[in-house]
């Protein structure tokens, strides 16, 4: 292994780098795929009501309709899957094909399927919501892409100063993807309101739903295309990251060259003989990788499934918060689009209360503070506030005791994202050697995605009352109890964050022990 003497000169020169342009660009550029993410992944949630009221409502009942059980599972979790089945796939093929080649072709998937859903087919139940579940798991399957390619590509253009506030810049902007969810989403609604007023339900149950409020969920699931469609260009433009060039496909002449460009400096070239620049070929099922990595790939696999478990039940709750609080009145006094306009006012209360400040609190700490200690003291906080809510669970939910309930619930998520919902999506991106850097991200994050499927579902189903179940449900073991189980998986999720390396400040060679041999001597 006497080629990896030395961390060749094009990855130093990215690693010594100041903070310039480029570095801003390529957040944008990384940041925008990750903005439509949220944007598609989190805006079904607000429609879901209103889909339930124009395909399921009963004129013979006295309720507004609701999606029954078994659909409302599929159409809000079927996005999971999707995302699931492509980080495993995009992550894999990032690190055969190269970050940039399979990074185009996830966003036209994106822009595809998100029009695609908005324009399925029929005005039946059935074909409505087959349709739109079909197209929500190709949607799926391009997100799933871009969180490891997003990832790695930030990781490996950054310096080894600030990489960790690009990546968490990066991810932040999931955040303002939600909260433009519901902007887009108040906007559509409030103008097709003033347009075609409607009645409220009780007064006329047809007319309250109105044959507009069709275009209205079509509208908002569709908007996600914009930012995606936006961004094309400048992903296509963008050179390939210097450490797959250099270090999997073994060009480091053509990855000084890019790099020269980027940095708009002379980058010294070194005669790198021979395709690899490591004398390494083990793969992910190997001895040495097990010796090496194991340890990492279980802590960071193990502390994003118990991250997420927390992380996407919260979605659930928050609806029927909003109900209980008073926040949303009963859902006959509304007709359908007003109903829509309060879900998404309240959504975005929460967002820019305690989704978005928290991903900015780890930009703005991660290289100060570290990943291990963000995630550490993340994971005990959320500990903490769950217990608050679960021991005094039955009065917090009674009429006058609500805004007790509403500070600790957002104090949970807001310490969610300043902590290991950022962390977790970092840290891979940064331990393992760059020819396994994308495969291993996206299984952290297909493991985190499973964590999310249990999350919403199994708690959705976990969560109903022990006497009296909704409709459609089983009897679970309640909310308080619930709760309880939440606050232990965080804090399983405490013990395995111990396990997690602290990459602050170092160089992706360093960590990834790229330039030492398997006898474990530098080489």
């Amino acid at each position: 292994a006497a080629m990896a003497t030395e961390q060749l000169n094009v990855l130093k020169a990215l690693d010594v780098a100041k903070t310039q342009l480029y570095h801003f660009k390529a957040v944008v550029i990384a940041g925008m795929g990750f903005f439509t993410d949220a944007y598609d992944l989190f805006c079904i949630a607000l429609v879901t009501k209103l889909l339930g009221r124009i395909y399921y409502t009963d004129p013979a009942l006295n309720e507004p309709g609701h999606l029954p059980a078994n659909v409302s599972a599929a159409v809000n979790g079927v996005a999971l899957c999707g995302t699931l089945a492509g980080q495993l796939f995009f992550g894999w093929l990032g690190d055969k094909l190269g970050r940039k080649s399979v990074y185009g072709f996830t966003l036209i998937l994106m822009v595809l399927c998100s029009i695609a859903s908005g324009l399925s087919f029929g005005h039946e139940a059935k074909g409505v919501m087959g349709t739109l579940c079909f197209f929500r798991f190709w949607l799926g399957f391009g997100v799933g892409g871009d969180y490891p390619l997003s990832a790695t590509i930030m990781s490996e253009y950054a310096n080894k100063k600030t990489r960790g506030t690009f990546i968490a810049a990066v991810f932040a902007m999931q955040g303002f993807g939600i909260l433009f969810g519901t902007i887009v989403t108040i906007i559509v609604s409030s103008a097709f309101r003033h347009a075609f007023p409607a009645p409220p339900f009780y007064i006329d149950a047809a007319a309250s739903i109105g044959p507009e409020a069709d275009y209205v969920w079509r509208i908002i699931v569709m908007f996600g295309t914009i930012p995606a469609a936006l961004t094309y260009y400048w992903r296509m433009k963008m050179p390939e990251t210097a450490r797959y060039t250099a270090l999997i496909a073994g060009n480091t002449k053509q990855a000084t060259s890019d790099m020269s460009k980027v940095l708009n400096k002379e980058i010294s070239e070194e005669n790198v003989q021979g395709e690899r620049a490591t004398g390494d070929t083990w793969g992910l099922f190997s001895r040495q990788f097990m010796k090496r990595h194991g340890v990492h790939l279980l802590a960071t696999t193990s502390t994003w499934f118990l991250l997420d478990v927390a992380f996407y039940s919260q979605n659930l709750f928050q609806k029927d918060i909003f109900t209980k609080i008073g926040w949303i009145p009963p859902a006959k006094t509304m007709n359908a689009l007003e109903e829509l306009y309060r879900i998404a006012r309240a959504q975005a209360l929460i967002a820019l209360c305690g989704t978005v400040p928290g991903y900015w609190f780890t930009v703005a700490f991660i290289d100060i503070i570290g990943r291990f200690w963000i995630q550490l003291m993340g994971f005990t906080m959320m500990t903490i506030f769950m217990l608050a809510i679960a021991i005094p669970y039955d009065y917090l939910v009674k009429p006058g005791h609500h805004t007790g309930f509403v500070v600790l619930y957002g104090l949970t998520f807001f310490f969610a994202n300043f902590g290991p919902n950022s962390t977790t999506f970092i840290v891979p991106a940064e331990i393992f050697p760059a020819r396994l850097r994308s495969t291993c991200h996206g299984i952290s994050a297909a493991t985190g995605k499973a964590g999310a499927i249990i999350g919403a579902f199994g708690f959705l189903y976990a969560s109903q009352d022990q006497k009296k179940p909704e409709t459609g449900y089983s009897r679970g073991i309640g909310m308080r109890n619930a709760l309880f189980v939440l606050a232990g998986t965080n804090f399983l999720g405490l013990l395995f964050s111990l396990l997690v390396p602290e990459s602050k400040g170092k160089s992706l060679e360093e960590l990834s022990k790229e330039n030492v041999g398997d006898d474990g001597i530098e080489a």
